[in-house]
Order: structure tokens, then sequence, then C-alpha cells
């Protein structure tokens, strides 16, 4: 049986929504700080998480809010925290994390309560961070509220602000020679909001890199390519693999 959202929220709400990220907007850190974000080789990083939300196929409401800790350098899973949720708020271009962030946060609280020696120290959201319509994607709404460094890694192009998906981005992907090149996606206005990234030698589409908070966009680009095995970084690959391997053993009925 399909569970669908209610109809698209009433206009007040968008504008409430619009006040909130340009209110939490203002708090957001755009730089690097921690003393491991500054090291070369990430000296003094043990722990970087991922998050994601996986759906039940034909399902608007239910999803697996997931959390994973893996260590780092070497991305072995240390914690997971696969969670039913259901959803309450519809989904609206440009207010993902209105959708999703609550669900995020609990499974923050619940480690930061069961298990405080594994919090993350940096965290990777799949989604945007500054790359966004307002530059206040879910990663930078998760990062405001939690206080952490994250990360908002994208794996499609998000077509903002003047940054266009045309003949020049797919030169300029096609110019990315090795895992780690990248270019920066620039709006209208001159400001970079994030990269396109290169993730490893064998992915030849890139991953799109943002800002989330307290992180330069140097670091979280370097970072990113060096949590890659496969295109997209692993603390959210694992993420993913996780949620949809919990919705497959639970709803086994249903295909996610």
């Amino acid at each position: 049986m399909m569970t669908q959202m209610p109809s698209p929220p009433p206009e007040e709400l968008v504008k409430q929504w619009e006040s909130e990220q340009k209110r939490l907007r203002q708090q957001v850190v755009e730089e690097d700080t921690e003393d491991w974000q500054r090291s070369p080789d990430f000296s003094g990083l043990e722990r970087v998480g991922g998050v994601d939300l996986s759906f039940i196929k034909g399902d608007e409401v239910s999803a697996c809010a997931q959390l994973v800790v893996l260590s780092y350098p070497d991305l072995k899973i240390l914690y997971e925290d696969s969670h039913m949720v259901t959803l309450t708020a519809p989904y609206v271009s440009g207010f993902l994390a209105f959708r999703e962030t609550p669900f995020l946060l609990e499974a923050l609280q619940r480690l930061k309560i069961s298990q405080p020696t594994l919090m993350p120290q940096v965290v990777f959201v799949d989604g945007n961070g500054l790359f966004h319509y307002r530059e206040f994607g879910l990663a930078c709404h998760l990062g405001v509220l939690s206080g952490l460094p994250c990360v908002g890694v994208a794996k499609n192009l998000l077509q903002v602000q003047g940054v266009l998906k045309d003949e020049e981005h797919q030169s300029q992907i096609a110019a990315l020679q090795k895992g780690g090149d990248s270019f920066p996606l620039t709006a209208a206005s001159g400001k970079v909001l994030g990269k396109a990234l290169r993730s490893c030698d064998k992915s030849f589409k890139p991953v799109y890199v943002s800002v989330g908070h307290k992180i330069s966009l140097g670091t979280a680009v370097r970072l990113t390519h060096s949590c890659c095995r496969h295109r997209v970084p692993e603390p959210i690959r694992q993420a993913d693999v996780r949620s949809r391997e919990y919705l497959r053993i639970h709803f086994p009925a249903t295909d996610t």
C-alpha cells in the first residue's frame, strides 16, 4: 500500500522555513576550526560519520534514518544506528533539511548518550551544504544544529545561482584527469559555492562537495577524496548500504 505525504505545505510554512534558513545561515562557519583539519594528513582525526535516509518504494512517509561512524584513516565501521522514522514534513525542493534533520540529530543524540567516545569528529551528509538556493542546504542545517563539522557531498548537480549542467560544465568534468582533481562551482555573483570532485581514479562522474559547517572548502574536498574508495565517500556509502539492508531485512516484501 502506498503511503503519501499530504499536499504541499501552505505558502506561510514555506516563508517560515525560508526565514529559519536565513537565521541559521548566519551561524555557519566556513573555515577550519579543528587542529586535525590543518594537518596535511589529518593527524588527530580518528572518527568520521556518515548519515543517510532510505525509503521504502512507494512510501513517502516511512524511512530508515542511518548513522554510521567509521575509523579514520582505515574506514572500518565503529558504530551503526538504523532507526525507522515517520516523516512529518513534505518534500519541497530547497527545504530537504526540515524533512530529514530532526531524525539525523536524534541519531547523533542517541550516540552521544550511549557511547560518547564514538562521536564523529566530522559528518558527511548525502546532500548539499552552501551549494544551495539560499546557501543553506542539509549539511549546513545539520552542522549548525549539531555543532559538528559537516561536509555536503551530492551525487547530482543542483542547478542553482547560475551554475548549470551545460556544455562548459561537461567539458570541465572531462578535463578531470585523476582522483582528487576538482573545479569550482562558481555562482553568477562570483562566489565559489562548492567544487566538483573526481573522487577516485576509477570514477569518471564527479561528486559535488560543499561546506556544511566548521570546515573550509579546500579541507572538505581533500577530506572527501581521502575517504573515497568508490565514487561516494565511504561514510555516506556505508550509511546508504546499511539503511537499504535494514529495509530489505525488515520489509522483505518491498523493493527499496
